[in-house]
């Protein structure tokens, strides 16, 4: 995986892969640890087993990361996908650079609404943007969206189908995590009409595109 984004190192094993900034990154995220709108320095993607099935997961990630002095506060995710089959894709336009990083497994493919409701399990799709850019709030939302309309059309157009034979639009545990260094003038939006909408959309495409083979 080559990750050329400024700031931030990427640490590769077969345990996890772990992201690391300089500076303290403005995050949103639907993390194991770390969910919501917080701050943070390092982004843990790690691998568990496909049987994975601790009561307690982000107790476990917590323990995972202190037993390798990573510090708190951290964003923290989990799958079942073989970390060294994570791809990152990093794209520039004008004063803006957007990485998207991600590992992508297909073992709980659902369309939502039509899916009935599964025990959960770690085959899942991690979506990681790094930007290196000032989004406001909603403009963090907007990018969570931007990035899953990507994802959902990728996997529409490969024809992966849910259990049922419903076209799947994601996984039963997709997480996706939304990285901002804060540097620039305020962003409103992450639409598909911006210009940071649309390096969203382009790396996750091609990223994903990568992960999935």
């Amino acid at each position: 995986m080559n990750l050329k984004f400024p700031g931030v190192t990427a640490s590769l094993t077969s345990e996890a892969l772990v992201l690391c900034s300089e500076r303290p990154l403005r995050t949103l995220s639907s993390a194991v640890v770390g969910g919501g709108f917080g701050n943070a320095r390092c982004i843990v993607n790690r691998h568990v087993d496909k049987n994975y099935d601790d009561p307690h997961p982000a107790d476990d990630l917590l323990a995972f990361a202190r037993e390798r002095a990573i510090g708190e506060p951290f964003v923290g995710l989990m799958t079942a996908v073989y970390i060294d089959r994570a791809r990152a894709v990093t794209l520039q336009d004008g004063g803006l650079t957007v990485a998207a990083v991600v590992t992508a497994g297909l073992s709980n493919p659902t369309f939502p609404g039509l899916s009935p409701p599964v025990s959960l399990r770690p085959g899942t799709i991690n979506l990681i943007l790094l930007i290196d850019a000032d989004l406001m709030v909603a403009a963090m939302v907007n990018a969570v969206i931007t990035a899953t309309e990507t994802k959902s059309h990728l996997l529409l157009q490969r024809d992966v189908r849910t259990p049922e034979g419903y076209p799947a639009t994601g996984t039963s545990t997709d997480a996706i995590v939304v990285a901002c260094t804060g540097r620039g003038a305020p962003l409103a939006y992450a639409g598909p009409a911006t210009p940071v909408g649309w390096l969203i959309g382009r790396s996750v495409r091609h990223a994903l595109g990568e992960a999935l083979g």
